[in-house]
């Protein structure tokens, strides 16, 4: 199995990046369409956000049900099933004509999309010692990256020609090939354990034992409360560069796209500092990094000097500092795992995802009209991440990670 692993590690590697980005993608391409789909379903744009919010949900809860069938069944089996319910949540989302099914809906395509994600983890995993899996979740942050900088340029480049309908049609497409290429493509990385129990209290007591690992704890919670800074901008970025900035979809979807840039900076230098620096090391710095920034733009905001350009530029930065946290630390977090690696990819994605859809939902639920509510969520996230890597960090072994 390792050979065909090691002569097809690129087709597995895209592959893999595919999945992890199904998710993402499915989120970004449809964010410069809020106002459209508000107005189609006469109703207002925070509700429409509540989409985004139910999204993150569904891949918080997903995961840990993909976990321990990802650790009984192998990592194939499960990962197929999800993305059949992702082609089938998708089109149900073509279909609808009122919000609160978009709404459920969305939360349907979200348990479908959220097995490529950890599934995807768990292979890496299953390949790779932690400093190389950091390297590896890098590469898999370059094609993640790259999704934000395509999908709401294609989102809105479809609604200048065509209804917002034919983006859920484009992710349905995009879905079924990438259905096909991990069926014909992507080979099995464990086989599973027919002795692996899915009796709700082994599974409970398998969680809990990578709950209470301290190396897992503190590099998920740190990476989490990072990443899910950048969910509270995919939740008002709409609103504060359309509405409050005046930006059409167009422009909005070059601003998201040069910003979301600053992720494949960031993880491509990465790659190269892993060579000389460990992941805590680099986590470290990035996290001091993205709270200056956030600092800088609540001193804008307060001074009343964040103008467009200014805001641009301090997200950029902002972005760039997630790109270096979420590799490093989600290799940190699942390094202590390797029988136990489903359960471990599921528990960290829900964990990320669960704190994301929280940041998510305050930036809707203080809405205000003002970009107030994304830039405190931010930054409040960021200096929180930064506080638990500084307070915990540092009674933790591995450092040569």
């Amino acid at each position: 199995m390792q050979q065909k692993i090691t002569s097809n590690r690129t087709v597995i590697l895209l592959i893999l990046g595919l999945l992890s980005a199904v998710g993402p993608f499915s989120i970004d391409m449809y964010l410069p369409a809020f106002q459209t789909i508000a107005k189609d379903f006469h109703t207002s744009v925070d509700q429409v956000q509540l989409s985004l919010s139910s999204f993150f949900i569904g891949i918080a809860l997903g995961q840990l049900i993909y976990g321990p069938l990802l650790d009984k069944y192998g990592r194939k089996k499960p990962l197929l099933v999800g993305l059949l319910i992702y082609v089938l949540a998708t089109v149900l989302c073509i279909l609808t004509r009122d919000v609160e099914h978009l709404i459920a809906f969305r939360f349907l395509q979200a348990l479908g999309s959220c097995a490529g994600m950890v599934a995807s983890r768990a292979m890496i995993q299953d390949y790779y010692e932690p400093r190389e899996a950091a390297r590896v979740f890098s590469l898999l942050m370059l094609v993640i990256a790259i999704s934000p900088i395509l999908a709401p340029s294609a989102g809105a480049f479809l609604l200048n020609h065509l209804d917002w309908h034919y983006i859920f049609v484009s992710l349905l497409i995009i879905g079924l090939i990438i259905l096909a290429a991990t069926y014909f493509f992507l080979p099995e990385s464990y086989l599973g354990r027919a002795d692996f129990s899915l009796r709700p209290k082994a599974i409970i007591s398998n969680f809990w034992e990578v709950f209470r690992n301290k190396t897992f704890l503190v590099y998920c919670l740190v990476g989490s409360i990072a990443s899910s800074g950048l969910y509270a901008y995919l939740a008002g970025s709409s609103f504060v560069m359309q509405q409050h900035f005046g930006l059409t979809q167009s422009q909005y979807g070059l601003a998201f796209a040069f910003v979301a840039s600053a992720m494949i900076v960031a993880t491509q230098i990465n790659r190269a500092i892993l060579k000389r620096w460990t992941s805590i090391q680099i986590s470290r710095i990035a996290n001091i990094w993205q709270s200056a920034v956030a600092i800088t733009m609540i001193v804008c905001l307060l001074t009343d000097t964040l103008h467009f350009p200014i805001l641009l530029t301090l997200i950029f930065c902002y972005l760039l500092g997630h790109g270096f946290i979420f590799p490093n630390t989600s290799a940190m977090a699942l390094s202590p795992f390797k029988a136990l690696a489903g359960s471990a990819s599921a528990l960290l994605g829900c964990v990320q995802m669960g704190i994301g859809a929280i940041t998510s939902g305050m930036v809707s639920v203080l809405h205000d009209g003002t970009p107030y509510p994304m830039v405190i969520v931010m930054s409040f996230t960021a200096i929180s991440s930064l506080l638990i890597h500084f307070v915990s960090g540092r009674s933790i072994k591995g450092e040569g990670y």
